[in-house]
């Protein structure tokens, strides 16, 4: 099955972009992966092809209308029914890598891409959007955070990374961040690599390897940490309680 990847933008120029070349490139002329791009401008209703007003209540800035995002959105769900539609706005939940494989393992997103203070916000409630933000910034607009989301599920489309094991070993897929890496030379401006790496002791690696994680995890991304050491507290409770019963 291939993953069908559908962007609307007012800059549909903008895509494929970085994911025209490398592994998102390569898979999609392999066929692992679709793009279509609709141009929301297209679904304007007067003739100078209008997308925005100016917001309820006064403020700065104009607002994409619900009546032309729910056009192209309609036009969108007919190309791909089943997939999921996401709009990019820093006012939605976090993305988190959990959320991303579950999308991998779907038909395809449908990525609403953002423009000037945002979306009328009947937009989510009229046509079933999913408000997802890639952090705590802001962009000038959509496209770059959807490109982030369309690479981050590409990569975990099977064949599209080289070795298996690539997608499960990084940052986030158990709660924490990824250990820290060496290669060749093994010394460098007086800094070598760890000993533990090239004594050949793979059980050793492995113990060393999840301490950093959580060391790094601790001191670089407390938030992280938080959630993890009571994910771990809950699984230990529940296997306690369930040996007991």
């Amino acid at each position: 099955m291939t993953f069908a990847a559908t962007v609307l933008t007012l800059y549909p120029e903008m895509f494929p972009g970085p994911l025209g070349v490398s592994l998102a490139g390569r898979a999609r002329e392999e066929g692992k992966w679709s793009l279509a791009t609709v141009q929301i401008r297209d679904f304007a209703i007067d003739k100078h092809r209008t997308v925005d007003d100016t917001p309820a209540g006064g403020g700065a800035g104009m607002v994409l209308r619900a009546d032309v995002l729910a056009a192209a959105i309609d036009h969108a769900r007919s190309l791909s029914p089943n997939a999921p539609v996401i709009a990019m706005t820093p006012r939605g939940k976090p993305l988190t890598q959990a959320r991303v494989r579950e999308l991998a393992a779907g038909p395809g997103v449908t990525a609403l891409c953002g423009r000037f203070e945002g979306f009328d916000e009947r937009i989510f409630a009229g046509r079933q959007v999913e408000e997802v933000s890639i952090g705590d910034i802001v962009l000038s607009g959509g496209e770059p955070a959807a490109l982030m989301l369309l690479d981050a599920c590409i990569r975990l489309l099977p064949g599209v990374m080289g070795a298996p094991s690539s997608g499960s070993e990084e940052s986030f897929e158990n709660g924490l961040l990824e250990y820290p890496h060496y290669t060749r030379p093994a010394a460098w401006e007086g800094r070598t690599i760890p000993e533990v790496l090239r004594s050949g002791d793979h059980a050793k690696i492995a113990a060393w390897r999840k301490q950093q994680a959580e060391i790094d995890t601790r001191l670089r991304r407390p938030d992280l940490w938080e959630r993890h050491e009571g994910a771990r507290v809950l699984s230990a409770s529940g296997a306690r309680r369930e040996k007991k019963d």
